[in-house]
């Protein structure tokens, strides 16, 4: 399906096209941009604000690196609706975007929507999640290095057993492809083929609900118990299952067993502290929304995708790319190369939560709230 080409759409880029695009027989004079004009108005589209990090992390520090370089935020939160979003940046484009960032609800439904923005001559920055298209800027976290952290962390602690694996939604290509080939690097696969693991249940999670979660996962410790398999370790995707898993664990009175997870949420955070998640990998997503938002004026100011990078100081080193700081190729699971800044994380588990309360992530005060036995050293 293609979103029809609105009169007002046209004539919105008729006025932006010449500042928002480098012209095709001159490099762009520095400085030039649409700003050049007096205005860069930023369109974000979100596909929801359910999962807490977008609105409280994400959101605000692309906003504030927008608007400190001069340029106008606006945004829409799709609501986990695959038809609205398409709305959504229909209509974003009409408010006069320059450039728009995108997080894909589903990585497929939002391809009309991504003709719609190139027709228009808009550069679009896929924001987290993967939008398998040769034009568009790619911004995320090493989420091929997420998942292996998550791995290498849980067998270390569950070197052998019975394992679930959790997965986030079918049609995000980071819970089909990038995380579990973290899992296989660090060396699930090989585990699984040697008998050390076996894989009890292995199971997605439509839009990475955590109430799906939950359910999914009481549905696996009924079947468990009724085959007399005792569930060792859960390897789940990211924090809104991870708070799934540990629920169902409580709801069905089951031992407590290591939960992976990763983003940083709070009150993964705060079950890791308590002993109910084992590790959580966190994505200082502070750090990424500064960086969608830099590159969003930069491509704003003409700059061509290849010749971007991240400003020096613009974000901490701990999470700087590992390739440096200028703009990298990035090959897709389709084979596509796209241009990309890709961020990198930081597993934490009960011994180093002190770096997210150092990081200005999270107080002790917060982080520590649910702790009783057993505190760790960075609620002591």
């Amino acid at each position: 399906m293609r979103i029809p080409k609105l009169a007002a759409v046209m004539a919105t880029c008729a006025i932006v096209l010449a500042a928002c695009q480098p012209s095709a027989s001159a490099e762009p004079s520095a400085g030039a941009s649409a700003a050049a004009g007096g205005e860069c108005i930023v369109g974000v589209s979100w596909n929801n604000f359910q999962q807490p990090r977008w609105a409280a992390t994400d959101k605000p520090n692309m906003q504030e690196t927008i608007e400190a370089g001069g340029g106008t935020f606006i945004d829409a939160d799709a609501n986990l609706d695959s038809v609205q979003q398409l709305t959504d940046v229909e209509n974003l484009i009409n408010q006069g975007a320059n450039v728009l960032v995108m997080l894909a609800q589903d990585n497929q439904a939002i391809l009309p929507a991504l003709e719609t923005a190139k027709d228009a001559g808009i550069p679009v920055i896929a924001y987290d999640r993967l939008i398998e298209d040769p034009d568009i800027l790619y911004v995320t976290f090493d989420n091929i290095g997420v998942g292996r952290a998550e791995a290498e962390a849980m067998f270390e602690r569950v070197p052998e057993g019975n394992y679930v694996l959790i997965k986030g939604d079918p049609g995000d290509p980071n819970a089909s492809t990038f995380l579990p080939q973290g899992w296989d690097e660090a060396g699930l696969a090989d585990k699984v083929a040697s008998g050390e693991i076996t894989i009890v249940a292995d199971q997605f999670t439509d839009a990475w609900s955590t109430q799906t979660a939950q359910d999914n996962m009481e549905a696996i410790i009924d079947a468990a118990n009724a085959d007399g398999v005792q569930i060792d370790a859960v390897l789940a995707e990211n924090d809104s299952t991870a708070l799934g898993v540990v629920a169902a664990l409580q709801a069905k009175n089951y031992d407590i067993v290591p939960v992976s997870g990763q983003d940083g949420d709070p009150a993964n955070l705060q079950n890791v502290a308590a002993g109910l998640q084992y590790v959580d990998v966190w994505k200082n997503s502070n750090e990424l929304g500064k960086v969608a938002g830099q590159a969003a004026l930069d491509l704003c100011a003409g700059a061509a995708m290849a010749d971007l990078a991240i400003p020096d100081g613009l974000i901490d080193s701990s999470v700087a790319p590992a390739a440096g700081l200028g703009v990298q190729d990035f090959e897709t699971p389709n084979g596509t190369t796209v241009k990309s800044f890709i961020l990198q994380p930081t597993p934490i588990t009960a011994d180093n939560l002190d770096l997210v309360i150092d990081g200005g992530w999270i107080t002790q005060e917060e982080l520590c709230a649910n702790v009783t036995d057993s505190p760790p050293a960075a609620c002591q």
